[in-house]
């Protein structure tokens, strides 16, 4: 007895393609409740008008000048030109009053790099030469100073 080869379909069955597809949508919204995060807490800032009120004396402004290359470098501490070795007693004695108080070093863009950096050195052996521990020494970058000192009529 000779059988009939039945011929072979070459067809993929894809009836439950769309059952797949469903349950696929279902579980990917489901899930993405599951996933959702609430993010960082945090506050923020009151909206007002008024610009805050920073005074001069609640810090030390240095401001180096350009200057000689080979010299001494050129300052101005809190608006008054001084000569450096004046520099550690005056911030003394200001940080006698709050020992708190920023020191601010700011320069000149048109000042030599050696002489902010010889400022700095100075402002740095304070504990050694005068006594006192400058705690923060804070030089801000040119953006900074920009920014901030210009708009309140501080800066160069």
């Amino acid at each position: 007895m000779k059988f009939k080869k039945k011929p072979l379909d070459s067809e993929i069955f894809t009836g439950s393609m769309a059952d797949i597809t469903f349950l696929l949508i279902i579980f990917f919204m489901v899930t993405m409740a599951f996933s959702s995060n609430r993010g960082i807490d945090f506050a923020l800032p009151e909206d007002t008008t008024s610009a805050p009120e920073i005074s001069q004396e609640e810090s030390v402004d240095v401001l180096v000048l350009p200057g000689p290359v080979d010299g001494p470098p050129v300052i101005q501490v809190d608006g008054r030109t001084m000569p450096i070795n004046q520099l550690l007693p005056y911030v003394a004695d200001k940080l006698k009053q709050n020992p708190k108080k920023p020191v601010i070093l700011r320069t000149d863009p048109g000042a030599v790099y050696g002489n902010m950096v010889a400022v700095f050195d100075e402002l740095r052996q304070a504990e050694t030469k005068v006594g006192m521990k400058i705690e923060t020494i804070s030089i801000p970058t040119q953006r900074e100073i920009e920014n901030i000192w210009t708009l309140l009529g501080i800066g160069p």
